[in-house]
């Protein structure tokens, strides 16, 4: 490999079941509550949209492709090991010898509400300088679905013109899963929301918030979110604890790829998704004794993009979006070991009355040394 990111080696490159790419940061947890002013000390830990998908992903059974850059420095070395521990390829992770690895700082205080202090040291990171020319478009392209997320596109200039080459229609594209990710502060010149509504349109399963839609573009509820994103085959529309509907066009499974070519057989074709129909499917989330937000947004759409890859019904992707939320929301950092699938699988066949009794709590997911389920306060 190259510092570019390009594999040397001849032959074609692998196909995974989801690739993504997207930066990924160290993360410093204060050691003890209170304004970063005042906390003596930190605890090192990574962050980043897409690598939590792909690391929650792997932890479930699924090969996953991790793309971008990194600096020449320790924290890309942490970066790219712990990532790979996870069980993700970082074979394309390319090095940057003249720009760092982007870091962030956030509060450890009142996270379960969401009201932290986060400071950002990201202008001008290796991942900043992803385009077209940067990274393998080939390690890209083998895979059966392609997750990209609005963050970034918001890295910059050259980063939004790759993410518009990765989204143009084309035969044999990956399933492109995308998840708006809508960071005001991110988008300094107001381009934001207009980039945004472009990209998803582009994609064909969308993950956007309906709180993200409305500050973005306006928009109140599924059915005007549906209505201004025609091209997407599904939709899934989060209403944070209320639970989240998946507005669906058509089949978006994606296929097996012939590995020699790289294709998914997913085609866009003459029949457009806007001019079907969408079926509406809503499952509210489960009750969860959270400890922090953190990841939970990234941990749904593993659990839904795994459904997926299985092919399980709208219902159940819906189900195991929320299952792996959960586990996320009942840890203190970004990334949580998931449910194995037996188990999650068990708890998304309950019937309706017994989902909607169903309390999460911490250790939830794990498994006692004779192999009972440990459910906290599950029916």
């Amino acid at each position: 490999m190259t510092t570019s990111g390009r594999s040397t080696g001849p032959g074609v490159v692998e196909v995974v079941d989801v690739a993504a790419l997207g930066e990924s940061m160290v993360t410093f947890l204060p050691s003890r509550p209170g304004r970063l002013a005042d906390v003596p000390s930190f605890d090192r830990g990574i962050g980043g949209a897409e690598t939590n998908v792909l690391c929650t992903l792997a932890a479930a059974g699924h090969s996953a492709r991790w793309v971008s850059r990194v600096g020449a420095d320790g924290f890309g070395d942490h970066l790219v090991e712990t990532i790979g521990a996870c069980g993700v390829d970082v074979r394309f992770v390319g090095r940057d010898p003249h720009r760092p690895t982007g870091i962030y700082f956030r509060t450890a205080g009142d996270r379960a509400t969401d009201a932290h202090e986060v400071a950002y040291y990201r202008a001008g990171s290796a991942a900043s300088a992803m385009a077209v020319d940067t990274v393998d478009a080939e390690a890209l392209g083998a895979c059966r679905v392609l997750h990209l997320s609005g963050i970034t596109a918001a890295l910059s200039a050259d980063c939004l013109a790759l993410l518009r080459e990765l989204t143009k229609p084309r035969p044999g594209r990956p399933l492109v899963s995308f998840d708006v990710n809508f960071r005001p502060g991110l988008w300094r010149d107001g381009a934001g929301p207009e980039v945004l509504l472009e990209l998803a349109r582009r994609a064909d399963l969308v993950f956007v918030g309906d709180d993200e839609a409305r500050a973005a573009w306006g928009l109140d509820g599924g059915r005007e979110i549906l209505r201004a994103l025609p091209g997407p085959r599904t939709v899934v529309v989060k209403q944070g604890a209320d639970g989240a509907t998946a507005y669906d066009r058509g089949d978006t499974r994606p296929q097996e790829q012939d590995a020699t070519a790289g294709a998914t057989g997913y085609d866009r074709g003459a029949d457009r998704p806007g001019q079907q129909d969408a079926t509406a499917t809503s499952v509210a989330a489960p009750e969860v004794d959270v400890v922090a937000h953190v990841g939970a947004g990234d941990a749904f759409a593993a659990g839904f993009l795994s459904a997926t890859l299985r092919g399980l019904p709208v219902r159940d992707r819906l189900r195991h979006g929320h299952l792996m939320a959960a586990a996320a929301l009942t840890v203190p950092g970004d990334l949580a070991t998931p449910p194995d699938r037996d188990h999650a699988d068990r708890l998304c066949a309950l019937d309706e009355a017994a989902w909607g009794r169903l309390r999460l709590g911490p250790g939830w997911t794990t498994r006692t040394a004779d192999g009972a389920v440990q459910e906290g306060r599950t029916p």
